[in-house]
């Protein structure tokens, strides 16, 4: 078992009232090996000028992670089967809809990899078709989420 960290901090403004809900949503992330982030609520969710549309928001975030585990345990997954990846460069695309108990949440990412194989052996269809499939099946961060994960990429 491991552990993981991540800290936030906020503060509120001295001219902001903050009970008429008139206050910034902008705060900071920091992770354990020192990474520091400019975070807000998404302007979609909370109106500028309370929102910091240049932040990284929580819904934005949470794309990345998803994206970023896929595309780590997808790499480490061709590079045992000899196959080298040159380049690996995703968008990915999540759908904010109610779910069963009518809450807001993230239900569909559609995760749109575009994937260039260098070396001497390279990987047909279906072998890309299967590593996207035991990469979502290894992915730490998709194992940890309800959400609808679709793989819609590309590869030469």
């Amino acid at each position: 078992m491991t552990q993981h960290q991540a800290s936030i901090r906020w503060s509120r403004r001295p001219e902001e009232p903050f009970a008429d809900l008139k206050y910034s949503r902008a705060h900071v992330w920091q992770f354990d090996g020192g990474a520091t982030v400019a975070a807000s609520s998404a302007p979609g969710s909370v109106p500028l000028p309370y929102s910091k549309a240049e932040n990284v928001d929580p819904e934005e975030a949470f794309l990345a992670a998803l994206s970023s585990c896929h595309m780590l345990t997808f790499l480490y997954l061709a590079a045992k089967q000899q196959f080298v990846v040159d380049s690996y460069e995703d968008t990915a695309i999540g759908v904010m809809a109610r779910n069963a108990n009518g809450r807001l949440g993230i239900s569909r990412v559609t995760l749109q990899p575009c994937i260039a194989f260098g070396g001497a052996k390279r990987p047909d269809d279906e072998a890309v078709r299967r590593l996207h499939h035991l990469a979502h099946e290894e992915c730490y961060i998709a194992n940890s989420v309800s959400c609808e994960v679709q793989i819609a990429g590309s590869w030469k």
